[in-house]
């Protein structure tokens, strides 16, 4: 059974820093893009960055596009989202989602999996 197991989430003041981490597991992800999408109380889910199988193409929405950092290691089958100068907005249940197709965009209907997600809460 394949299955995408989130990390690194918690809480943290306003400027802080986190690392989320995402961990396949039932298969190697090594070809497969992936992503990160965040959904909010009350709101709608959220793309937050993608990334190819590669990890040389690179996609972020406006709101985090030089604060976070997407990343990948497919020698250890992980994916990372750096997450820099947080505000109170980006509080959220952080979502790792993973596309056979090579899919890494806003989209959240053209993904293939989904992990359950972890949570992130910003204070002010």
């Amino acid at each position: 059974q394949v299955q995408l197991v989130e990390s690194g989430g918690g809480l943290v003041q306003a400027g802080g820093s986190l690392r989320l981490s995402c961990a396949p597991s039932g298969r190697a992800f090594g070809r497969d893009a992936m992503g990160w999408f965040r959904q909010a109380p009350g709101k709608e889910r959220e793309f937050v960055a993608g990334i190819n199988w590669s990890g040389d193409n690179t996609y972020y929405a406006a709101s985090v596009e030089g604060r976070f950092t997407i990343s990948r290691d497919n020698t250890k089958n992980t994916l990372y989202l750096q997450m820099n100068s947080l505000k109170p907005e980006d509080t959220a249940v952080y979502y790792c989602t993973a596309d056979f197709g090579g899919y890494y965009g806003s989209n959240w209907n053209l993904y293939d999996y989904w992990g359950q997600g972890t949570q992130v809460t910003v204070s002010s």
